[in-house]
């Protein structure tokens, strides 16, 4: 029986990574470089510092890592404090039910802290986590396991007695390598992603049933 939950932030909380996709076309173009959705497609669920490392080498940037992400960071912002998105569907209700349940609620994303605490505030559904940790806050970013194992020392709870929900194969990595059980959310705006490693695969949130969770 699981002890926890910690969920991922980008594509499960929130229906983000168009934005994201946006932004960083934006971000890339404001540095007079062309990059396409399909391309950015490989670093769904991984660090900002991760990725734009990789594209300065691959595309000979002279901007430094810090330079990029401070630009790309305050136009993600700005474009999500006008947006009108919602949560997910059914994800207020997940959280709520965990809650009633007194199961312990952690959060383990990607993002910088401060999107985090942005997106937490626009929804409202900050005082729902118990531990919240970014994965520019650990030393390796998703793939590796340290985001999710960071969080469930925070909960003071074993790894083996966590369920992680994730939509890219990145982070579903990550949640088996720290020895969690993970169900992998497909969500058509996350790409094309691979979320055959999970232990449970749903194409809605609302059909996460904990009464009947069998992992």
């Amino acid at each position: 029986m699981f002890k926890a939950f910690i969920f991922d932030m980008d594509g499960v909380i929130i229906d983000s990574e168009p934005i994201h996709f946006e932004v960083d076309i934006l971000t890339m173009r404001h540095y007079r470089t062309e990059i396409s959705k399909e391309q950015l497609e490989r670093f769904v669920g991984m660090t900002n510092p991760e990725m734009w490392t990789i594209l300065i080498e691959e595309y000979k940037l002279s901007q430094s890592v810090a330079e990029i992400i401070d630009y790309q960071l305050s136009t993600k912002i700005k474009i999500l404090k006008e947006s009108p998105i919602a949560p997910i569907d059914g994800i207020v209700d997940l959280l709520r039910e965990l809650k009633q349940l007194n199961v312990p609620i952690g959060l383990a994303s990607s993002s910088p802290r401060l999107f985090i605490a942005e997106v937490l505030s626009k929804f409202q559904i900050e005082h729902y986590f118990s531990s919240i940790v970014s994965g520019e806050e650990v030393e390796n970013g998703k793939p590796a396991p340290d985001v999710f194992l960071e969080a469930a020392k925070l909960l003071g709870v074993s790894p083996s007695d966590c369920v992680v929900i994730e939509d890219s194969r990145n982070g579903i990595r990550a949640a088996k390598a720290a020895g969690m059980k993970c169900i992998g959310y497909v969500n058509e705006n996350s790409g094309n992603q691979d979320l055959t490693a999970a232990d449970r695969v749903v194409t809605s949130i609302r059909d996460i049933n904990l009464d009947q969770l069998e992992l």
